[in-house]
């Protein structure tokens, strides 16, 4: 008999636990791929777009070309989860499992914080991205705040590194001096988890005119007179809004009951839920690590690991160890890397200092995932 899964959310998470199955499982697979969107980008392919380093075109990635042995793909819309019945209604059908992943990710909550929606801008969603980088095209001079809301967010280092491309951005546009840069955010340091690497940006920051307000928080906006209220209900003006929108759940999640806190809260060891035979990986799910395509892909692998074992009767020793890596641009084509165990120790993370070989090596890393997944 075959093994039937459901996973819901093609990101990182649901396209590698996917991948995953199929190799194993083969033709004792029927796989039910289920994602709203017809194509795949990396998240941080959103900062290529919006500081016109790649056109949108050359990002995207069809769906359509991921062919797997035993996995089928549907674009559709999830309304409705029944974790008990491990059932999926979506506007395209019903779908019941033997096991059901749900790798929704997170969504944003735009409404959370009073102006956002007025004054669209915003960088995290790729329509967010593409809008912003129409007007930094037009843009010559004035302050620019790039602004987090709240916390935790999907990769923590982007808005870091959104402030060092915008330097590049408008110094190569011959407009630098004429503009200010400031960054919001509500840790004390840019990467709390990598001391080292936090201390690398703050002298980059400083090196490059870069103002860092940390232990803050953006509030709400006035798109009218163009100020951020911030945390302490102090206010600074600005001439163009960056933002970094709140995270949560998707709203079916969150109806499903699955949800504390915001999030779904799985076993640190496999992945798995309350829910009998139901696992949660990636972004939808609280579990110490971060959220970011790198760890969601761990996950994955952990998930499956599990997967296959309980379907062919044997227990997995494979246990979610949180660690992984993350790149961090840092200008002027260089890129560092930081290496981390979440689950051991969250503070220990390793620092690489910026290279050009890193920025190749992220390159791979991207080139990897696409032939592995699209065969691009």
């Amino acid at each position: 008999m075959k093994l039937r899964v459901v996973v819901l959310g093609a990101g990182f998470g649901g396209l590698e636990l996917s991948s995953i199955l199929s190799e194993e499982r083969g033709d004792e697979l029927e796989l039910i791929l289920i994602d709203k969107n017809d194509t795949f980008f990396f998240g941080y392919s959103k900062l290529d777009v919006m500081f016109g380093r790649k056109t949108v075109d050359s990002v995207l990635l069809s769906y359509r070309d991921f062919v797997k042995p035993g996995v089928t793909f549907r674009q559709e819309t999830v309304t409705s989860i029944d974790p008990e019945a491990r059932r999926v209604i979506t506007d395209g059908g019903i779908y019941e499992a033997d096991v059901l992943v749900i790798a929704l990710g997170a969504d944003y909550d735009f409404s959370a914080t009073p102006g956002l929606i007025e004054g669209e801008n915003e960088f995290y969603s790729f329509a967010g991205a593409e809008r912003l980088g129409e007007l930094l095209s037009t843009f010559t001079n004035g302050h620019v705040l790039i602004g987090m809301t709240s916390a935790p967010i999907k990769c923590p280092p982007a808005p870091s590194e959104a402030a060092l491309l915008l330097h590049d951005y408008l110094t190569e546009r011959g407009v630098r001096a004429d503009c200010q840069i400031s960054l919001v955010m509500p840790f004390s340091i840019p990467i709390p988890p990598s001391l080292g690497a936090s201390k690398a940006l703050l002298k980059v920051f400083k090196e490059r005119g870069i103002t860092l307000m940390s232990n803050q928080g953006v509030t709400a906006l006035d798109p009218e007179r163009r100020v951020a209220i911030l945390r302490d209900q102090s206010e600074i003006t600005y001439d163009l809004f960056l933002g970094v929108p709140k995270h949560r759940a998707p709203d079916v999640v969150i109806a499903s009951g699955m949800t504390y806190d915001g999030y779904i809260h799985v076993s640190p060891d496999d992945l798995t839920s309350e829910y009998p035979g139901v696992y949660a990986i990636g972004d939808v799910t609280y579990v110490g690590a971060p959220k970011a395509g790198m760890f969601a892909e761990g996950a994955a692998k952990t998930a499956a690991a599990h997967i296959i074992a309980q379907a062919e009767g044997y227990e997995s020793s494979e246990i979610y160890r949180g660690d992984g890596i993350c790149y961090v641009e840092f200008g002027g084509d260089q890129v560092a890397r930081v290496e981390v165990d979440f689950l051991s120790d969250p503070s220990s993370g390793t620092f690489v200092e910026p290279t050009l070989g890193t920025a190749r090596e992220k390159e791979h890393f991207g080139a990897s995932r696409s032939a592995r997944w699209f065969g691009a």
